[in-house]
């Protein structure tokens, strides 16, 4: 078994999965709610700035979802998605317990510790990001060879 490619494969479902969880939230936003829909849910929850707040995370889980999706600037999408649910959990769901289903925090976590983790590991080689990584080193994150650390020495 290819190691790297199960590895590889298991970066891009990930990507995949998440990245459509949050384009579906974003999109809900943006279509169902609507902005001023939004807007108002967020000053219920006393989120700051809720006018800009509503605005910036529509748009940043449509598109972020498609970046993560397609794996590009994973790094960076995947952390903004770990800040975006650190406030989602303390705005609305640290008074719930965990259980999604009484309102708790458990996709929340599991959205942001997966966006996390992304952001650590990057894109894996099936993305963008792997094809920028010749150009812009830090996209390189998971998307490369472990290098051999006696010959990167040398």
């Amino acid at each position: 078994m290819n190691y790297s490619i199960v590895r590889s494969v298991g970066i891009l479902l990930a990507r995949i999965g998440i990245g459509s969880v949050f384009l579906a939230h974003g999109l809900q936003k943006l279509n169902t709610y609507g902005y001023a829909g939004t807007k108002a849910s967020f000053q219920g929850m006393d989120v700051p700035m809720a006018s800009v707040s509503a605005f910036v995370v529509t748009w940043l889980e449509i598109l972020g979802g498609i970046a993560l999706i397609i794996g590009v600037l994973t790094p960076i999408v995947g952390a903004l998605f770990a800040l975006d649910m650190l406030g989602t959990y303390f705005f609305a769901h640290i008074d719930m317990g965990l259980w999604v289903v009484d309102g708790g925090y458990e996709l929340v976590l599991s959205l942001g510790m997966g966006s996390l983790l992304l952001a650590v590991v990057g894109a894996g080689r099936l993305s963008v990001d792997a094809l920028l990584a010749p150009r812009v080193r830090w996209l390189a994150a998971g998307s490369t060879q472990p290098r051999n650390p006696v010959a990167a020495s040398n």
